[in-house]
Formats: C-alpha cells, structure tokens, sequence
C-alpha cells in the first residue's frame, strides 16, 4: 500500500509514468476493439465457442455433458464474454475500481491465453476467433499475442500509482459503466436478430463468388538451389543439371490461391455450382431443418411466388446442408414449391449468418443479403437486381 501512496516528483519516474500509461491506453483499446469486433457477428463468436466446447467434449469425455450443454448457449455466451471485454476495456480506461478491474481483466486474459495454448500445442482449433474474422490469426500468433497483452497488463498493475485519478466515480461512474454494458450487449443481441453491421466473409455484398474462386494472379515460385557447399536462389527453376534443389516457396501465396476455395451446390442431377453464377437467383438458404425459423414461412412463400411473377427473370431456389430425408419433410410441411441443392454446412455458415435467410445473385455477384428478421419485399429484390 505505501508502493502505490508514495508521491512520484521524481523525474526519473517520468519514462516509466509515460510507458504505463501508454499500457494502459493499449490494454483497454484491445479489449474494446475485439470486443466489438466479437459483437458485430455472434453468431460466427458463438460458432468458435461451440467448436472449443465440441473438443473439451471429445478431450474430457467425463465433462462431455458439460461442454455439450454450454455448446448449446454457445451464443448466449458469445454476447456476454464479448460485452465483458467491451465493459472491461471501458472500466479500465475511466480508471473505475481499477484494481478490481485489473484482476477481472487477468482472468479474462489467464482464460484467453489457456484457449490459444491449447489450440496451438494441440492443433485443436485453427484459428481463435479472437478479432472474429475481421484478422485472421494462427493459435500461435493468437497465443504471443496473449502473452503481450499479459505482459501489458503486468506494467499497468505495477505502477498503478501512476493511474490513481479516476475518470468517473460515484454515482456517476455506476452510471457510466451501466450505459457502457447496456450498449455492449445492445449492439450484440441485434446482430444476432439480424445480421453482422460489418460483413468480413467472403460471400459479403458486392462480392463476384466466381471471381474469388479463381486466383488473383499465378503463382510466383521461388526455388533454393545447392552446388558444391554454395546455396542460392533462383526465381525460375535453373536449367543447369548440376544445381541440386533444396526447397520451393510461394512468393504470392494470398493472391495466388483463392479466397472462397469450398464452394460447391449440387443435388441429384450432378454439380449446379456455375449455374447458380448465372443470372439473377433469389436464394434461400437453410442450414439446419431443426433449428430453422419456422415463424416466417408464409413470408418467404409469398416471396417466392411474386419472384415468379417478377418480370427480371428472377429464379428462386433453396441450398440446404440438411439430409436429403430431413429436407424432404420440412419442405412438404413448409409448401416450398421451388427447387433445391445442397451444399456444406461449413459453406452455409459462412454465406449468411441467419437460418432461414435470402442471398440474392446477379451473375454471381452478391446483391443483397436479408436475416429472416427482415425478409424483402418483391420491389426491394428487383431495386438490388
């Protein structure tokens, strides 16, 4: 306690007071920042989540019924551990109970850092969902990151004495903290009623899905050679027999590989993908039969009748990753006239993070997306075509 008490005149001090503020500022902008980003998509946080408890299922088969359980609030959590980051980086920021803050904050990351460990030792979840799919990171990436955000937080919870003035307290802070969390969760509980504000998939509007399944530009090979004790690189493989070669490696590897590789629709007849490229398609995508909202299906069947009418050619369609028996059923008990393929659930998810929900193609571009939430009318498909 006399640590923290002590009066800092010193100007020795001023490096130090400098470096832990700019720790501090750091820390609370990174656990706003992922908070947030986790929030504008829930439903792709929750899908990360189910994938962790999927494997403590598989790895701890004692608690497997504990982690099956949790999979099944996997969105519930999703919005709260997000809203806590989002609350903690504020707390921390308005300096409010900054100690307690700080000891919340350590089991957040403690907890944070025990998934990336995890995942990278074991190779359990390729990518942690830490900043949702607006960064990409490996588990190892994720963990050092963890790591650095500890090491943040380690400067900040010594030199507290730096921080001692905080920015709201009082009624005014309870306040402060409470519209804080109330905006958190608020913006989480409506993306997940509608869609993400933000779209960082690959199937986002605007998007030509053929153009992205082929490479941007060919790839571009580097080659390392060796003769006689000597090592060298070539850009194009040497045409001289006696360089013996070593390894190969990709100069261009994000342009030179495509960014939607899994993309592929069939049924009965054979492949349909590169039909669906083509002209105008009002798709209506259903993941899983089960879990399918079924509240809106005379809506959706309206859509699709005045789609018939509809003098832009529109085509109507439904993809479902559902069995070909499941389907079978919902589809008689929901009247859906109109025809359907199949594709991989994986592929679903990512397309549009609703079940039921509308995507709408015009020669393979993405035109519009619509949450069963907010099902179109037919004059707002045709304004998208």
């Amino acid at each position: 306690m006399a640590l923290l008490d002590a009066p800092v005149t010193s100007n020795a001090t001023s490096p130090l007071r400098h470096l832990t503020k700019v720790c501090w500022f750091l820390l609370g902008a990174v656990f706003i920042f992922s908070g947030l980003i986790k929030l504008n998509d829930p439903v792709g946080t929750g899908l990360k989540l189910e994938e962790y408890f999927e494997v403590f299922a598989l790895d701890l088969p004692p608690l497997a019924w504990f982690f099956l359980f949790l999979k099944k609030a996997a969105r519930t959590f999703a919005i709260l551990i997000s809203s806590l980051e989002v609350i903690l980086g504020v707390a921390l920021l308005l300096r409010w109970h900054l100690r307690k803050t700080l000891w919340v904050l350590l089991g957040l990351l403690v907890f944070f850092a025990f998934l990336t460990f995890y995942s990278a030792a074991f190779n359990k979840v390729t990518d942690c969902g830490c900043f949702g799919d607006f960064i990409k990171l490996t588990p190892w990436t994720s963990f050092f990151k963890d790591m650095f955000l500890l090491l943040l937080w380690t400067v900040v919870f010594i030199n507290q004495r730096f921080l001692r003035r905080a920015l709201v307290q009082g009624t005014m802070g309870i306040m402060t903290m409470t519209f804080a969390a109330a905006i958190a969760i608020g913006i989480g509980v409506r993306a997940l009623g509608h869609l993400p504000y933000i779209d960082f998939l690959p199937y986002k509007v605007g998007n030509d899905i053929g153009k992205l399944m082929k490479p941007q530009e060919a790839a571009v090979y580097q080659y390392t050679m060796e003769r006689n004790g000597e090592t060298k690189i070539f850009s194009e493989y040497p045409t001289d027999s006696t360089w013996v070669y070593k390894s190969m490696q990709v100069m261009n590897p994000e342009k030179s590989k495509p960014v939607i590789t899994d993309f592929r629709v069939w049924n009965d007849e054979g492949d349909y993908t590169q039909e669906i490229l083509k002209g105008n398609k009002l798709i209506l995508v259903v993941m899983n039969t089960d879990k399918a909202d079924r509240d809106r299906i005379s809506l959706i069947n309206k859509l699709f009748a005045d789609a018939e009418k509809s003098k832009r050619g529109i085509e109507s369609l439904i993809i479902t990753s559902s069995s070909p028996a499941e389907f079978d059923v919902f589809r008689h008990t929901s009247n859906f006239a109109v025809p359907y393929y199949f594709a991989d659930a994986t592929v679903l998810k990512s397309m549009i993070r609703s079940n039921p929900g509308f995507i709408i193609l015009k020669d393979g571009v993405v035109k519009g997306k619509y949450h069963y939430h907010d099902i179109p009318s037919i004059g707002k498909v045709e304004e998208k075509l």
